[in-house]
């Protein structure tokens, strides 16, 4: 199964650090920000792809799906610090600094960056040639100028442009989760740049509606916080009708944008999957009525 395979490959990552001497509160920090995890859904986008191209090197794989996540969990744990979304809770559970403390959030997200690309370079050993390929895409998902480290930025600019901020806050990982699962397996990673970056912004959409709705259950974290911080978002832009509208075109253009290949039939159920899981019908249900007078 592609959870086991992906939930065995981070706990293998961060066994791989955690040599004697090492300083304990903070490998309990790195492993609580990684376990028990959300849906997994990108490193679940790695392998899928890497084996529609044939996973011909499936501890690259692997390794690649880990640095992902890795990197996504990093992005959660500063995320939610308090000189961002200052949120008591991450998926379902207390968040990194509520638990271990600002510093050592701190520092655990820092130590999770480092052990992506720390893992990325152990699954290489016997495909070093994909490494180099790999490690740019990885790391233009997470820098800058269009990755996530930009995409945060742009919460602290005087102007955002709406699209360049989704592109870059959720687009750019997705992105680079579908090309590198095709670059583990040897493939030509750019024709899957387009189908990451239009799930990635469905996934934002999603985000965005169930954030106004004040879905916290879904959300694994407080609701409400884009009008509290006044974050930009696509349902504040287009309201909960537009944003839903927006939402399933963006699924359509995903299963659209799957590149010929042998799984591919595969790959676009489980987008459709994803689009159900992000938003059921019966939150749908919800967005498609109009928000009563002074919500």
């Amino acid at each position: 199964m592609p959870s086991d395979r992906i939930e065995s490959a981070l706990r293998a990552s961060l066994d791989a650090c955690m040599a004697p001497g090492h300083p304990p509160r903070l490998a309990a920090a790195m492993r609580h920000a990684v376990f028990p995890g959300g849906a997994r859904v990108r490193p679940q986008l790695v392998l899928a792809v890497a084996q529609a191209c044939g996973d011909d090197a499936p501890a690259l794989a692997d390794a690649a799906a880990s640095a992902i996540e890795l990197l996504h969990c990093a992005s959660l744990v500063h995320d939610d610090l308090p000189c961002f979304d200052d949120a008591a809770v991450r998926r379902g559970q207390p968040s990194t600094h509520a638990v271990y403390g600002e510093r050592l959030a701190v520092l655990a997200g820092d130590g999770l960056i480092v052990l992506a690309f720390q893992c990325l370079a152990r699954g290489a050993a016997q495909q070093p040639l994909r490494l180099s390929g790999l490690l740019q895409t990885i790391a233009q998902g997470v820098g800058m100028p269009h990755g996530i480290c930009a995409g945060q930025s742009w919460e602290c600019e005087p102007q955002v442009v709406l699209d360049d901020y989704l592109q870059a806050k959720t687009g750019a990982l997705f992105a680079a989760a579908t090309m590198a699962g095709a670059q583990a397996a040897g493939a030509n990673p750019e024709p899957w740049r387009a189908m990451g970056q239009q799930l990635g912004q469905a996934y934002q959409v999603a985000d965005d509606i169930r954030d106004m709705l004040g879905d916290a259950q879904a959300l694994g974290k407080p609701a409400g916080q884009d009008v509290r911080l006044d974050r930009p978002s696509i349902a504040r832009a287009l309201g909960l009708e537009g944003a839903l509208a927006e939402f399933e075109r963006l699924v359509a253009v995903t299963q659209a944008r799957v590149p010929p290949c042998n799984g591919a039939q595969g790959l676009r159920r489980l987008i459709a999957l994803q689009g159900e899981r992000l938003l059921p019908a019966a939150v749908r249900s919800l967005a498609s009525r109009p928000l009563p007078v002074g919500a």
